[in-house]
């Protein structure tokens, strides 16, 4: 059963007035494995900035929607989108009981839905794409949702449904094999970007339901062995 994926980090004695600085630094270290080092690419700017009260049964006091694609080019508007300036606008007023949220993008393999499922052998009707998929980063004021940083971290990224990494239940071709193991590493070259360049003291990827994502992952990569 596909679970949700999480990345959670916590900072060595911090202090929430940097909370935006770690929110840059993290975005940047995505922004740099999404793009895989092209700074031209969409996939280096916010698409969405929010910063929800209270917790997370609460409207948005803020968010501010960007247009990434050939039309934001011609507007003098695109320069918000920049990691730096999403940030510093949306954290411009800091709230000791909010949540801010960024979304962002990288390209994953996607398997589409099978062609004729009434084939024997399903997987090989299954047509794979290079798919923009969000991600949400997110920082924890302190009284969000009654501390809930102490679990989730300072910073938490919200990668969706663990799916393009692990694919349960199926057996997989030589190409899908392929495809789940360039997933697997952009996770993990993230995962580790963060920890080298971000000044964190400790992370955990995890999942929703508890169950340990390490195992699963191993599992699956040993059965594309």
């Amino acid at each position: 059963m596909a679970d949700q994926l999480y990345l959670s980090l916590w900072y060595p004695n911090f202090r929430f007035e940097s909370l935006p600085a770690a929110l840059t630094g993290v975005l940047r270290q995505f922004a740099l494995i999404a793009t895989d080092g092209k700074p031209s690419s969409p996939f280096s700017r916010v698409h969405v900035a929010s910063a929800y009260p209270i917790n997370w049964t609460e409207s948005p006091t803020y968010q501010r929607i960007y247009v990434n694609d050939d039309r934001a080019a011609e507007t003098p508007d695109t320069a918000g989108s920049i990691i730096e300036a999403a940030v510093a606008e949306a954290t411009e007023q800091l709230h000791e009981d909010a949540a801010y949220e960024f979304e962002m993008r990288w390209a994953l393999w996607t398997p589409d839905t099978p062609l004729d499922s009434a084939e024997q052998d399903i997987q090989l009707d299954r047509v794979w794409k290079l798919e923009p998929t969000k991600v949400r980063i997110i920082g924890f004021g302190p009284d969000f949702d009654s501390g809930a940083f102490e679990q989730n971290g300072q910073i938490r990224v919200d990668f969706g449904l663990d799916t393009p990494w692990v694919l349960e239940d199926e057996e997989l071709d030589e190409d899908a094999t392929k495809k789940i193991r360039q997933n697997v590493e952009k996770l993990l070259a993230f995962t580790l970007s963060v920890e080298k360049h971000c000044g964190i003291s400790s992370r955990l990827l995890w999942t929703e339901s508890g169950e340990p994502l390490a195992e699963k992952l191993i599992a699956r990569l040993q059965r594309l062995n």
